[in-house]
Parts: structure tokens; sequence; C-alpha cells
């Protein structure tokens, strides 16, 4: 008889760990503050990285920073619609090898570590991301 309610005890505790079902990455982040906070992390550190500060010092940071959160909102199934050029547009001229993009991702993948964004939600958000990496690097 313990040994029962021992293993229903334990079955009840591992139902409660489970994930929250279809709830969108938008919402995971925090939604729109979330999705800023993020944005601001990110743009301090491609400020602070001598690697690839090139492609963005002629930047305008507000815009850049407006565009990325609605393009953000709008991958991870926000209420947003992103309006802004397309990837391929933006990034034309712009030369990104494949060790700058690589390097990018790092840099996002620091500013998700820095807002404690989990592993599982960083790698999905990456997953979504990965697409767009043909429309970025043109060599």
């Amino acid at each position: 008889m313990k040994l029962s309610v021992f293993i229903f005890c334990c079955l009840n505790l591992l139902a409660g760990c489970t994930t929250q079902p279809n709830t969108s990455l938008y919402h995971q982040l925090g939604e729109q503050a979330g999705l800023e906070r993020l944005t601001d992390s990110f743009i301090t550190q491609i400020g602070n990285d001598k690697q690839v500060f090139h492609y963005f010092e002629h930047s305008n940071i507000s815009h850049f920073r407006q565009g990325f959160i609605s393009h953000l909102c709008s991958l991870l199934e926000g209420p947003c619609e992103y309006k802004g050029d397309s990837m391929v547009a933006i990034h034309t001229g712009m030369n990104i090898n494949e060790k700058d993009f690589n390097h990018v991702v790092d840099l996002l993948i620091n500013a998700m570590n820095e807002q404690n964004i989990p592993h599982t939600v960083q790698n999905e958000i990456l997953a979504k991301m990965a697409s767009l990496r043909g429309e970025i690097i043109k060599i």
C-alpha cells in the first residue's frame, strides 16, 4: 500500500513539471516587454563587439530596434505584423560572411542568457530564425 501511494505522489509531481501546452514563444519570452529587453541586450552585445560592429555602425539604432522587435514578434507568433523590408533587401551589399553571421547568432544567445531565457526556448527561437540564414548571407 505504501509503495502505491509513493508512486502516485511521484506521478503527480512529474505531471506538474510538464510545460504549458501550445504557449507561443512570444508569451514565453514575456510578450512585448520581454522582446524589448531581449532586443536591448542584443543591441548592447553588438555595440560592444569589435568583430561585427562595423556592419551596424551606420545604422539608425532606434529604427533597427523597432524593426527587430517587430520582426521577432511576428516570427514568434505574437500579435505583430512585420511590415519592414525583407531580409534580402536589408542585407544586400553588406557582404556578411558565415563566420560573422555565426558570431551574431552567438551574441543573440548571449543576450538570451543575459535575460535568463530557458535553453529550450532559446533553441526554439533559433530554429525559427534559422530559415532566415540564406536571406542574410550572400556570398
